[in-house]
């Protein structure tokens, strides 16, 4: 247990310590300790621990010394567990819980202080979700500045596998805590997760009452590791198949983090959850992706739903980061383009009737090509977690006239007799820079295609014209920033004007008019 504070303090968790290993069995859930988060209304929080079968466990919340409320229930056999779901709570603390189990003539007690309610948002994926605050931009004035952000709370779980569905954590890295140089920047690649922290402090900014931080993620790990056995079958992922090791580092085995990192936070009342994974899938079931993402969302959501006793909602908002930039050390360059695409379900944007309920932040113009860890992992996690945040506000949270994404086509028109397309947006567009090469049209002639670049011709606030004179056959199709590395840092030829958020990457045939349908 990682704790910081007074000696005082410091002995309380060995107190507690004792406390729950002396109790034959009676705890709380691994995660549940000092200094957390929980949800606040209108949802439940949900409670839970071990005991010995048909006691009587009554929880108590207290501030000071008021007793908030009383829950009884008692443990179940076989699971051993008990849980209750307490009254929703407004934001705001400090709070004490205690469980009492009442066994004959022994009772054990447990307790956890200083509780704050608030929203608990869970970040997962792969190693830019694992990045620390240590490894980005500005990493010494980051880890400096917590004094204002007591009432963020971080947990990191730890990595671990598992062959079958944990019902508790097996271990975490780091226990509740309030955030300090040394937790938010232990390491490389340990916690706290960069992009799960600030978003959070950018949603403690606007909302200005508690945020509770899961950092849940694993480095060089496919999809499939983090789906269950339901959600993969459903896709048609029945079989492992080869693992290519140049982008698949971490474990690969089929669902075997959604048994020992996810599944066992299944109890939790959740606000929601961000997402930050793909890289490990752009040689490995790419061409599913474009379902087990969606699978993904849709399992978790039944699951955190069901397991928390209907308290978190259930479509819970679930945002995630289109894939940034990297330079391949190969001539392929269609596997993040095509990742990025299925991230979407195909549609180009969220959310859509396949992804409800969801947010995206675009990040392909956040290249950086001299990241001492390596170009898949560009360093600027700021600008990540604010146009998340900025899905967030809009999406979780119902904020109105807020830009969260930037332009995308709702019309193409093609002009034959004038060599033009002409692209119509459904929100105002900047053209920030002209470029001959971003957009490509398919030309076909002979039974043959062929992806030519096409430049931009002329634009306004809302339309942009493309010369496809260079096509001497017919076009089929257009694709924009259709490349691992389509600009450089914050370069993309199209923003919204007012938000700087770029214009994400799109693929649309011709015959269908909009990108994705």
């Amino acid at each position: 247990m990682v704790v910081t504070g007074s000696a005082l303090g410091l002995v309380l968790p060995l107190i507690l310590w004792a406390d729950r290993s002396a109790g034959i069995g009676f705890r709380f859930a691994s995660y549940i300790d000092n200094y957390m988060v929980l949800q606040k209304e209108p949802a439940g929080a949900v409670i839970w621990g071990f005991g010995i079968p048909e006691a009587m466990v009554t929880v108590t919340l207290y501030q000071g010394q008021e007793t908030i409320m009383k829950k009884v229930t008692h443990v179940k056999a076989p699971s051993n567990t008990w849980m209750v779901v307490l009254d929703p709570m407004k934001p705001g603390g400090p709070f004490e819980l205690m469980a009492q189990q009442n066994s004959g003539t022994r009772n054990i007690t447990s307790k956890v202080h200083d509780i704050l309610f608030g929203d608990v948002w869970l970040c997962s994926g792969q190693s830019n979700m694992q990045m620390t605050v240590l490894q980005i931009f500005n990493a010494t004035r980051e880890l400096s500045n917590t004094a204002a952000y007591e009432s963020v709370r971080i947990l990191s779980v730890s990595l671990v596998q598992a062959e079958q569905e944990l019902e508790d954590l097996d271990a975490v890295d780091l226990s509740w805590s309030k955030p300090t140089s040394e937790n938010l920047g232990q390491g490389y690649f340990t916690y706290m997760s960069a992009v799960c922290w600030l978003f959070g402090r950018y949603l403690y900014d606007t909302l200005q009452y508690p945020i509770g931080l899961i950092s849940s993620s694993w480095g060089g790990t496919p999809i499939e590791a983090w789906s269950s056995g339901r959600s993969l079958k459903a896709c048609g992922v029945l079989t492992q198949g080869s693992i290519p090791q140049d982008s698949v580092t971490g474990p690969s085995e089929h669902s075997v983090l959604w048994n020992a990192m996810i599944h066992p936070l299944q109890n939790m009342t959740l606000k929601g959850v961000i997402w930050y994974q793909g890289e490990s899938n752009m040689n490995y079931n790419r061409d599913l992706y474009n379902c087990t993402f969606p699978a993904l969302i849709e399992d978790w959501r039944q699951t955190f739903h069901h397991g928390s006793q209907g308290q978190t909602e259930r479509f819970f908002p679930f945002g995630f980061v289109q894939l940034s930039s990297y330079l391949p050390t190969d001539n392929s360059d269609d596997g993040f383009p095509l990742i990025r695409w299925h991230q979407t379900a195909d549609f180009g944007s969220v959310p859509n009737r396949k992804m409800p309920n969801t947010f995206m932040a675009v990040a392909m113009d956040l290249c950086d090509r001299n990241s001492p860890f390596g170009s898949i992992h560009p360093r600027d996690k700021q600008t990540v977690a604010y146009r998340l945040h900025l899905g967030a506000r809009a999406v979780a949270y119902g904020e109105k006239n807020l830009i969260f994404e930037g332009p995308l086509p709702e019309k193409i028109e093609f002009l034959a007799h004038k060599g033009l397309l002409n692209l119509t947006y459904y929100q105002q567009v900047q053209v920030q820079r002209q470029d001959d090469k971003i957009f490509e049209i398919s030309c076909c002639s002979d039974h043959k295609c062929k992806w030519l670049p096409v430049p931009m011709s002329t634009f306004s606030t809302q339309t942009v014209t493309l010369d496809i004179n260079s096509c001497h056959g017919t076009v089929a199709a257009l694709r924009y920033a259709w490349t691992t590395w389509p600009c450089e840092y914050k370069q993309c030829p199209l923003y919204h004007p007012s938000s700087t958020l770029p214009a994400p990457p799109f693929i649309a045939f011709i015959s269908e008019q909009v990108p994705g349908h």
